[in-house]
């Protein structure tokens, strides 16, 4: 993994990562598969289901769906619950998590692409439940009260009233302050990653194969990120410093490791380590996509729900 220079804005700080290995399988974005309607997303059935919905691919290329997105229409708001390689023509039913606790009704029949993906503390939270419902049942379910309390504790910082208690709410009521992070954290050249501290210290890193796809999805993830950094309470901020990332990355060198078929093409890997919980899709001998988020410990003792429970949101 090769370094970029490190950018700083407010209390965010950025490192570029670029990798000399060949960028591997070919595949096309969530982003750029619906703007050529090769993709159709629609609930299950039309009673629909949670945790479940059906994606029809009908391009003759690999469409790369990423932890956190989120879809927006039908019945309700999801995010996808892992990184997942859809096969060429293909029909597949995917794991996710919904994102706006407050609505079961359609607004559409179809999904469209909500241009955003959820922060990383969502995101870790949602990880490291389903890392849980994997080792117990081999399925990719999230604890679907943990996600909605998060959202539910983001709304509160941002001080943002959803009447659907909508994710995306939070996200739009924060378009200025986005953008200006947008503008601070632009893609480069041939750019694959980023790994981003806040307050001084890492939260989390994303990088994928492919710079093409990397490009498409670079504004999704600033705001990602940048999201937290701007509800971020007021405190000392310590300098961000790339000593702090490389420490981190080894952390990672010593998580324990378990393998999973993916619900596309490839191999889901699982990591846990005493700080840090991470993910990454495999497929022929290529990381599709890796991600690493830090956890706190008031968050690693934090309740989850049984599985049981994980697997009871569900209405058909």
């Amino acid at each position: 993994m090769n370094w970029g220079e490190l950018q700083s804005y407010k209390k965010m700080g950025v490192i570029p990562l670029k990798t000399s290995v060949s960028q591997g399988p070919e595949y096309v974005t969530l982003k750029e598969a619906l703007e050529s309607n090769y993709l159709t997303i629609k609930e299950v059935s039309r009673g629909g289901s949670v945790p479940e919905l059906k994606v029809i691919n009908n391009a003759e290329i690999p469409v790369l769906l990423l932890d956190g997105e989120e879809l927006v229409g039908a019945k309700q708001n999801r995010v996808l619950n892992t990184t997942i390689l859809l096969k060429k023509k293909s029909e597949t039913i995917i794991p996710v998590s919904c994102t706006e606790q407050g609505r079961w009704a359609y607004t559409s029949e179809e999904f469209a692409d909500s241009k955003i993906v959820m922060s990383p503390r969502l995101r870790m939270t949602k990880a490291r439940s389903v890392s849980a419902s994997l080792r117990e049942s081999h399925q990719y379910s999230s604890d679907q009260v943990a996600v909605w309390n998060a959202i539910d504790e983001m709304s509160e910082d941002a001080e943002v009233h959803s009447s659907t208690s909508a994710m995306k709410d939070i996200f739009e009521s924060k378009l200025k302050d986005l953008d200006e992070y947008l503008k601070a954290f632009k893609y480069k050249s041939k750019q694959k990653g980023m790994l981003v501290l806040l307050n001084g210290e890492v939260v989390g890193f994303d990088i994928v194969s492919r710079d093409s796809a990397y490009k498409v999805l670079h504004p999704k993830l600033v705001k990602s990120y940048a999201i937290e950094a701007i509800l971020l309470k007021k405190e000392k901020i310590a300098k961000s410093n790339a000593d702090k990332a490389k420490a981190f990355i080894k952390e990672i060198a010593d998580c324990s490791e378990k393998k999973y078929e993916s619900v596309g093409n490839g191999w889901d890997f699982r990591f846990e380590g005493k700080q840090v919980v991470g993910s990454a899709l495999v497929y022929q001998k290529k990381v599709i996509h890796m991600a690493f988020f830090r956890i706190t410990e008031s968050e690693k003792v934090g309740p989850m729900s049984s599985s049981r429970r994980r697997r009871g949101f569900r209405t058909d």
